[in-house]
């Protein structure tokens, strides 16, 4: 974005917020259709105030008397609206009775369709009239919200329903009642959050961390409860957006039955959709749940809902007494409740399973095996083989010169060992990721060409080592050349990869805690080079010739390397035991995904 671009952004920003929460003088029209302060902060649950009214019918200019009333609150907006459709613009009008409590707004075009605060001031009481519009709906619902403390407040408290004279009772109240209000329905909004008690006795349940308490902020927990011929399922997980479920014949999307929780304007909407491929889920127009709550406090968000075992009359639902694999997944949702991909990889069981047979406690995994074995694999490769190698070829020549295995220099042999235990990690690590995908992967960004370039150095080392002149030819040091930088090309190309490849949803290792460790790592080979790089100089530097009285001391280069053996060998090892952990640290990593 250009920088006048930029700016105007910001400066609309802090238009829209400081219009909202920086003035305590109530004037707050922008949040007339959501009635929610820009506060920062999740309303809170279960509201401590009411509002009454001194009747329940009315005719078109008549006046209703509205009270709002509890512990002291700073701050208040009220409004009436159709109780059909909670999300309708404000109808009718007020008229105050205090001015220095209250004032009076103008939402839409209904001039005076709201009462708000005209300052800080403590209050417990508010009282004004609503004046009934002649093009009145049937039903109208008082809503209030209410501000305790900036950081303290309750939005859309649902108060008394209105109606007029033989209007018609409603279908569905308490639906339309929950989709409207945000935080204070006995029946739709859960007063404390799930546990895990009878997970494994009385329900099947899928955690993740595994045995993690869904209490906390960073447990994704899924239940079921089998209850005669229906099952009681409950969602809860670490999202402002959406969290998912889906149950599917396999491990990948598409052709599943999917269950969505959707924060939409901090309400929350309980959906079924069925998923096609993987384009984006329609939901369905027609709902089978029943029981509906939810909760959303401190980025938790938590559903819970029962539904029939079996669904004959829905299409698409799955009948639940069959086996599935159960995907979990959570993402962000824009207002209007408009879901996006999810940005890592779903939590998928191992296996499939039925939530209505034996009760089970279980885990599951947002890495395909395939993609963790090929993620272990090249970290075995090129954090221990190949640079362990390396550093044997560099600096162990002359230390293990005299030494032998199997007719060759141990050096040697302990360098060619580990290159080609790297060529046959890396080749089998290479293939599993176009098995598991079954082609090329048009999503992992520049990590498939990276690794394709690595593989072909990789394979192209060994062939040319083959090709190797005797020591004292001419063209032995064009082969030591390019044999050198070969190698540290696939080795620098090789982190570059592995950086990019530990983000990729499909292993997505804890992040920044890989970045680190990799920077660690690499500093970590950096410095042993550099120190054992050093030692050598130091040793060069003990090669000299010394004339006194016509005597010549001539210490030979190699003699001086085979004095250092001792430090080489206590930094080898030093150098082995930081890769194994490393390497330790990042297996394990990929094994708790």
């Amino acid at each position: 974005m250009e920088l006048p671009g930029l700016a105007f952004a910001v400066w609309m920003f802090i238009c829209l917020c400081a219009s909202v929460d920086s003035y305590p003088s109530g004037k707050v029209r922008e949040a007339c259709a959501s009635m929610i302060p820009c506060h920062g902060s999740s309303p809170q649950l279960s509201p401590e105030h009411t509002i009454t009214v001194n009747g329940t019918e009315f005719k078109p200019g008549d006046k209703i008397e509205v009270h709002l009333s509890g512990p002291d609150f700073e701050g208040f907006f009220i409004q009436a609206r159709d109780a059909e459709h909670l999300d309708s613009p404000a109808v009718g009008s007020f008229m105050l009775v205090d001015r220095r409590l209250s004032q009076l707004l103008t939402c839409g075009r209904t001039k005076n369709s709201a009462v708000s605060h005209t300052s800080k001031a403590k209050k417990k009481y508010i009282k004004a009239y609503w004046i009934a519009p002649g093009d009145a709906p049937k039903r109208v619902q008082f809503l209030a919200t209410v501000v305790k403390k900036y950081k303290i407040f309750w939005v859309k408290i649902p108060g008394p329903i209105v109606s007029q004279p033989n209007a018609p009772s409603p279908t569905t109240p308490l639906h339309a009642t929950s989709k409207a209000i945000s935080t204070s329905h006995p029946v739709s909004y859960l007063s404390k959050p799930f546990n895990a008690s009878g997970c494994g006795s009385m329900k099947f349940c899928i955690r993740n961390p595994s045995n993690c308490d869904p209490e906390s902020a960073s447990c994704f927990f899924l239940s079921f409860q089998q209850e005669k011929t229906s099952v009681f399922i409950e969602m809860s997980g670490p999202s402002e957006g959406y969290l998912a479920f889906a149950l599917s014949h396999d491990q990948w999307m598409g052709g599943d039955d999917a269950y969505l929780c959707i924060n939409d304007d901090h309400r929350v909407h309980v959906s079924t959709a069925y998923l096609k491929g993987r384009s984006p889920p329609v939901l369905d127009s027609e709902n089978a749940l029943e029981d509906v709550s939810w909760r959303l406090v401190d980025g938790v968000l938590q559903c819970s809902f029962r539904r029939s075992t079996r669904l004959p009359a829905y299409k698409g639902r799955f009948n639940l007494d069959a086996s599935y694999y159960i995907f979990l997944a959570d993402g962000e949702a824009s207002e209007g409740g408009l879901i996006y991909k999810h940005h890592h990889q779903p939590l998928i069981t191992n296996g499939m399973y039925n939530v209505t047979g034996l009760p089970q406690d279980i885990g599951g995994s947002r890495s395909p095996r395939l993609i963790k074995a090929h993620g272990a694999l090249m970290f075995v490769a090129w954090i221990t083989t190949v640079s362990i190698g390396v550093i044997v070829a560099r600096f162990f020549k002359p230390v293990w010169s005299h030494s032998f295995l199997f007719g060759k220099e141990m050096w040697f042999q302990v360098h060619r060992m580990l290159m080609l235990t790297t060529v046959m990690l890396t080749s089998i690590s290479f293939v599993l990721p176009f098995i598991y995908r079954g082609g090329w992967s048009q999503q992992a960004g520049f990590h498939p060409y990276l690794g394709c370039t690595v593989m072909a150095l990789t394979i192209f080392q060994p062939l040319m080592a083959g090709f190797r002149p005797s020591r004292h030819a001419p063209r032995r040091q064009l082969f030591n050349w390019f044999h050198w930088s070969t190698g540290t090309t696939a080795r620098i190309l090789a982190v570059v990869t592995m950086f990019l490849g530990m983000d990729l949803p499909a292993l997505d290792l804890p992040d920044p805690w890989d970045t680190y460790t990799m920077i660690g790592f690499v500093a970590w080979h950096v410095s042993i080079d550099v120190l054992l790089e050093i030692h050598s100089y130091w040793l060069v530097r003990k090669v000299e010739v010394i004339e006194d009285d016509r005597v010549q001391i001539l210490q030979s280069l190699t003699s001086a390397e085979a004095e250092g053996r001792l430090f080489k060998q206590i930094v080898l090892t030093i150098y082995v035991c930081g890769n194994i952990v490393f390497l330790i640290a990042f297996l394990a990593a990929i094994n708790q995904i």
